[in-house]
């Protein structure tokens, strides 16, 4: 893998990694004791019934996006790592040269279509 597409690739990965924790701030508040690790913050909207519905509805949605974003955040931080220990682009299950499309439209995976597909099964 040569160096301009290794250069791009990182960059992306940190402009994808600055947008998640923006994105998480927004929703939850970050764990000081545990790195990557948010808690979904829970909004008091008041006190009549529906009320309270809708806050335990807000709470869970949040709860599931940040589940999700933390996920993908991890992923891209073990991309980054990847990259500084000099074997990004190679699938982390089967060894094998994950292609550099499949790293331009998803930068952070670290396993080829065919580890995915086996893992999602």
């Amino acid at each position: 893998m040569d160096k301009k597409f290794l250069e791009e690739a990182k960059n992306s990965l940190l402009q994808e990694r600055k947008r998640l924790e923006e994105e998480l701030g927004n929703i939850a508040q970050k764990n000081k004791k545990i790195k990557d690790d948010y808690q979904a913050k829970y909004l008091e909207i008041g006190n009549k019934e529906e009320e309270n519905a809708q806050e335990v509805t807000l709470y869970e949605n949040r709860l599931s996006l940040e589940r999700d974003l933390e996920k993908i955040l991890k992923e891209v931080g073990e991309a980054l790592e990847m990259i500084k220990q000099g074997n990004y682009g190679i699938c982390k299950k089967c060894k094998q040269i994950i292609p550099e499309a499949r790293l331009k439209a998803l930068p952070q995976a670290t396993l080829c279509l065919k580890c995915k597909k086996e893992k999602n099964n």
